[in-house]
């Protein structure tokens, strides 16, 4: 195989015109295959070998290409590295340095350090996962967004906590660093600290709820502790801020920790991360519904984002 079909077929049938040049074509003959309909122009200086539609592939490559050196980034990057669909506009990476225009369907994002942030042997080249996965939680619209872009990039294993901590201590600014950091403790860990956090903040204190005990000891086979006891009121509130049980030994700790706090004449609910950040209001309300039925005789006061 000649080296030009060679690359095509690497790159799916689609190269640039400073590739074919290197490959030892001339510009008669890049006008030529363009007149035969060989090769058709997807953008200036972008070629594919066929007259169909494209293939995602195809215009992955052919984004890349009129932007080279350039890299998927952000959510296509992330969605090739998952396996799952693309988004709906392309995402393409440059070096920080370059103002290279993005063809039609496709968002440029100009980054420092390019070259330590690509996996260029990756075909196309694209952005290291870690670093996709950041962009895509610190630019998503609504917090859970984020939370859950970070449990699904880590429970299908594709990275682990540890990784994407490093890249996020490398990064100098990135919106919601602190809960970002905050999930991926949780995620090594199994600790619920930002669930707490966002339950004491958004649910609790924004609505007016008695406030609670946090990490309560209680008695029960080793060593127990309750997330929020409602102590005077009888009511147990367990938050499960781990994206996936690991073992069925995990699921066996809750159990009993909810068996103790009935035995002690508690109720338990239990509460992820939906229900904290997605319903934080429909949350208060329930639990205050629950506390005044126990003999708590405050009200649920409405937050700003209720009236929304």
């Amino acid at each position: 195989m000649d080296p030009l079909a060679e690359l095509l077929h690497r790159q799916h049938g689609v190269l640039s015109r400073a590739q074919a040049l290197r490959g030892g074509l001339q510009e008669h003959d890049l006008r030529r295959r363009i007149r035969r309909r060989e090769w058709v122009v997807v953008h200036p200086g972008v070629y594919v070998d066929h007259t169909g539609p494209l293939t995602t592939d195809q215009r992955h490559w052919a984004a890349v290409l009129a932007m080279a050196p350039a890299a998927l980034s952000h959510a296509s990057a992330l969605a090739l590295a998952l396996g799952t669909a693309p988004p709906g506009v392309m995402h393409v990476m440059v070096d920080r340095d370059r103002t290279v225009a993005a063809p039609p369907g496709v968002v440029r994002h100009r980054v420092a350090g390019f070259e330590t942030k690509v996996l260029a042997a990756a075909s196309p080249p694209r952005q290291r996962l870690e670093e996709a996965v950041l962009d895509v939680a610190a630019e998503a619209p609504r917090d859970l967004d984020a939370v859950a872009v970070l449990c699904e990039v880590v429970g299908a294993r594709r990275t682990t906590p540890a990784r994407v901590r490093a890249a996020l201590d490398a990064r100098s600014r990135l919106a919601r660093r602190a809960l970002l950091a905050g999930v991926l403790e949780d995620l090594e860990t199994g600790a619920c600290s930002v669930l707490e956090q966002g339950y004491l903040r958004r649910v609790e204190r924004a609505h007016g709820l008695p406030a609670a005990g946090r990490q309560v000891r209680a008695s029960g086979r080793g060593s127990v502790h309750r997330d929020v006891e409602y102590r005077p009121w009888g009511l147990v509130v367990e938050l499960d801020g781990r994206a996936f049980h690991t073992s069925v030994r995990d699921r066996a700790r809750d159990l009993d920790r909810d068996l103790a706090a009935a035995v002690a004449g508690r109720d338990t609910v239990r509460l992820g991360w939906g229900q904290v950040y997605a319903g934080s209001c429909a949350t208060a309300t329930a639990i205050g519904t629950l506390l005044r039925r126990r003999g708590w005789p405050g009200e649920v006061t409405a937050c700003a984002a209720c009236a929304r």
